[in-house]
């Protein structure tokens, strides 16, 4: 049956999405154009339209673009799923309740779903769901008796906690009856990823919280921000920007967050171990601590990773049960013969493609051994294209022997599929103007293989290199000189920043071709920065930023594919 999951008053044409969109990145804040250039849909606008779409996928920062987008009077009247969808519901439940914007949210099965996309306009009420010769009756989704609540839980919607830890625990637990849970769980620690400065609405809201007294209650991180805290004045940053950006830092730093200021926060000393209860958003950190460390989180949507952080409770479902972490697709990799480590990224964005919406588990890499960081961009590329938390590699990963759910059905990707890819990551002119390094944030040991392969060249005037990464990765490339080492080759190293944040003028106004080895910003990049993209393995990175130029022909391992 039709569920109601935000209810509201709306009517308006229909945008029928083929695929997952992720608001961040794939949507313009600005006006809802969509800007995703892998996306079906591309150049189509969500304002003002009834979009349905089978589940988002992509950045947790999408319930935070989809408040900006209503602040902006460019965001959809409704959101219709097919699946299960917790981001962009997070940002539709904040715009009505915090700031009277309305967005209805549904969800419906898959008969439903099909013959609605058959239709050009809907109405939907509270009640109702209207469309052509269709009038469906709308349920409401679950019971807020149905929710068992501790003496905790009830303490904090009695305010005895202060005001922002009572609205907090109101989201935590509408959302929490909405997605169907029994009870809340406690968490040991929260990663912040609403402290990217996307919209105004971001600092809005974070300093309502502030405002309202709000602190956290256990360890909390925050993920890379919007400026480089410390220099954006002298880094050129407009003051329009640079000044509530790093507002909206300073904001969480006074409830209490750590100012670790890192999109890749298991790189920090203390990491959370296999078996453990977080509640992190940034998803290619939910899905490295759920994939590579066997921690347990579900993909939290910004703003929900606040609340939990100001009440140390979440819903307990998805990921953090046993049952749903088994894998609900097998993809068979036939790994192209001497794939280099651009073949890490590649697959995470082909696995994704191949299950946007489920588990999988990814076999045929038993005997390839790949370090922590061909895993990072594994999976900061899978996050992408799939709303999944997590994969598996067998022989790899810590629970790729979790049997498969019975319906698990099988993909195979072999050597075409990269070589495709390869070509569709590779649109841009063979000039390069900028090397992007460090999406996810680079770690420690990619910074030496970097230093390594730049020793005794220097990078071409014309091209500007830079490498993004968190403090904690900075203090440490300080202290074994490899900092001075990519300096003395011209390398730019800027922290608290990255890629999905950064902006003119610290990104190069004049550049109009960027070279990356990261197929998450290979990704994101055309619609972030409008920008074309040239990609490859770090080795080829280098041989750009010296020469200035992108290889003129694939590698070895993809021509062969071609042929």
């Amino acid at each position: 049956m039709a569920t109601s999951i935000v209810p509201a008053s709306v009517h308006g044409p229909l945008l029928v999405c083929e695929e997952g969109l992720s608001v961040w990145g794939g949507v313009n804040p600005a006006t809802g154009e969509i800007v995703d250039a892998h996306h079906p849909q591309h150049g189509r606008s969500l304002a003002g339209h009834v979009v349905m779409m089978p589940t988002s996928r992509g950045s947790c920062t999408g319930s935070g673009v989809l408040l900006g987008l209503a602040f902006a009077g460019a965001a959809p009247r409704a959101l219709i799923f097919r699946e299960g969808e917790d981001i962009l519901t997070l940002g539709a439940l904040v715009a009505g309740r915090l700031f009277g914007h309305a967005i209805a949210v549904l969800r419906l099965t898959a008969a439903e779903y099909d013959a609605l996309a058959r239709e050009t306009e809907a109405e939907i009420t509270p009640t109702h769901l209207k469309a052509g010769g269709h009038v469906w009756p709308l349920e409401p989704a679950g019971s807020a008796d149905a929710l068992e609540l501790t003496e905790g839980d009830r303490a904090f919607l009695a305010g005895e906690y202060g005001p922002a830890a009572q609205l907090a625990m109101e989201i935590i637990t509408t959302m929490a009856t909405a997605q169907g849970a029994p009870r809340l769980t406690d968490v040991s620690r929260v990663h912040i990823d609403g402290c990217i400065y996307a919209s105004p609405a971001f600092l809005t809201f974070a300093r309502a919280m502030a405002d309202k007294g709000g602190r956290v209650r256990v360890p909390t991180t925050m993920n890379a921000i919007s400026v480089d805290h410390a220099n954006w004045r002298a880094q050129g940053v407009d003051a329009a920007f640079g000044a509530p950006a790093a507002q909206l830092a300073d904001a969480y730093l006074e409830m209490g967050a750590r100012p670790s200021f890192t999109c890749a926060p298991y790189l920090l000393a203390d990491r959370p171990t296999a078996g453990e209860d977080i509640a992190w958003a940034e998803s290619n950190a939910v899905l490295y601590a759920n994939s590579v460390l066997g921690a347990r989180t579900v993909k939290h949507a910004d703003f929900m990773d606040l609340c939990i952080a100001l009440t140390g409770r979440t819903a307990q479902v998805g990921v953090y049960l046993e049952h749903n972490r088994a894998p609900r697709r097998i993809i068979d990799v036939v790994r192209p013969v001497g794939a280099d480590d651009a073949f890490w990224p590649m697959l995470g964005w082909l696995v994704g493609q191949a299950a946007p919406d489920r588990i999988p588990l990814i076999r045929g890499l038993e005997d390839t051994a790949p370090s922590e960081d061909d895993l990072k961009a594994l999976c900061a590329a899978y996050g992408t294209t799939s709303a999944s938390p997590m994969l598996h590699v067998a022989g790899v990963t810590p629970e790729a022997d979790l049997t498969p759910a019975p319906e698990a059905d099988h993909v195979t990707l072999g050597p075409e599929d990269f070589a495709r890819l390869w070509r569709e990551f590779n649109l841009g002119d063979e000039q390069v103007d900028l090397v992007a390094l460090g999406s996810p944030h680079f770690s420690a040991a990619e910074c030496a293989a970097f230093a390594q392969l730049m020793d005794g060249t220097h990078v071409d005037p014309k091209v500007t290199t830079i490498v993004t990464l968190g403090r904690g990765t900075l203090g440490e490339i300080a202290a074994n000189g490899v900092k001075d080492r990519l300096a003395a080759a011209g390398v730019r190293i800027i922290p608290d920043l990255c890629w999905c944040s950064i902006s003119e003028p610290v990104f190069p106004p004049q550049a109009k071709v960027l070279m990356t080895n990261s197929g998450k910003y290979a990704h994101y990049a055309p619609g972030l920065s409008n920008r074309t993209v040239r990609f490859g393995s770090l080795a080829q990175c280098a041989e750009s930023a010296r020469t200035g130029l992108a290889p003129a022909t694939p590698p070895a391992w993809i021509a062969t594919a071609q042929t």
